[in-house]
């Protein structure tokens, strides 16, 4: 296992955090923790994709493990225009993200969609983050990702268990799958490995169905605008469940 220099892992964190964490995104402090513990415990030198940049929140911290332990972080997005993505102007608040970060030198940034990129691609990595396009055809080509990764590798999903497409694609394409392994989650970020799953690791997958339904009843709620009855299931926020 690689190790950064300097303290102990939660003050190296909470240094790498107080970066990432100027950066918008909806990535919580206990997710980026989980993201950057599982970075850290791959070999040094290691190659980390994440498909799914947006404004460099979670590159950021995957960054500040490969500028630390001699690997590379290839981030794989088209930067899509539109009102949700936000095109161009997005693409240059994620680059100056990485500058003002200190890790642009080891971030690879491939400017495609990772659907378009996978069928050329040779190159085999160590690490796979997903936080691409959510629906159930994007989500379940990207999963194709991990054919690159060596065995018991990490497979993390971000809106595991909070978008309907990647949920129904974790349904199809994990819960059968004799190739990924579900472990746990953190809020809606989920981490598979790259080995063979038990009976177990199957009926864990479909105990995270309540939960799910869950956020998808809070979503409805808030495109009606009824806040408040979102409260009384727990979520006291304008934003989707994350």
């Amino acid at each position: 296992m690689s190790r950064l220099p300097g303290g102990d892992s939660d003050a190296r964190f909470e240094r790498v955090w107080s970066v990432a964490d100027r950066i918008p995104g909806w990535l919580t402090r206990d997710q980026a923790r989980l993201l950057y513990d599982e970075a850290l415990a791959v070999s040094a030198g290691s190659a980390l994709l994440e498909i799914g940049s947006h404004q460099g929140r979670s590159t950021v911290v995957l960054g500040k493990v490969a500028d630390a332990t001699g690997g590379e972080v290839i981030a794989i997005d088209p930067f899509v225009e539109g009102r949700l993505f936000g095109g161009a102007p997005t693409k240059t608040k994620f680059l100056a993200h990485l500058d003002e970060a200190e890790v642009a030198h080891v971030v690879r940034h491939v400017e495609d969609y990772s659907t378009q990129a996978r069928p050329a691609w040779t190159e085999h990595f160590q690490y796979l983050y997903i936080d691409g396009k959510h629906d159930f055809w994007t989500f379940s080509d990207d999963l194709l990702w991990a054919r690159f990764l060596p065995p018991g590798a990490p497979v993390l999903v971000h809106d595991a268990y909070s978008s309907i497409g990647v949920t129904l694609g974790i349904l199809a394409r994990v819960l059968f799958s004799r190739e990924l392994r579900y472990e746990r989650r953190e809020g809606s970020m989920a981490l598979f490995r790259t080995s063979p799953p038990r009976l177990a690791d199957r009926l864990r997958i479909l105990r995270e169905v309540p939960w799910w339904l869950r956020n998808v009843a809070i979503k409805v709620l808030l495109r009606l605008r009824l806040r408040p009855v979102a409260r009384l299931v727990g979520h006291d926020s304008p934003y989707d469940p994350y």
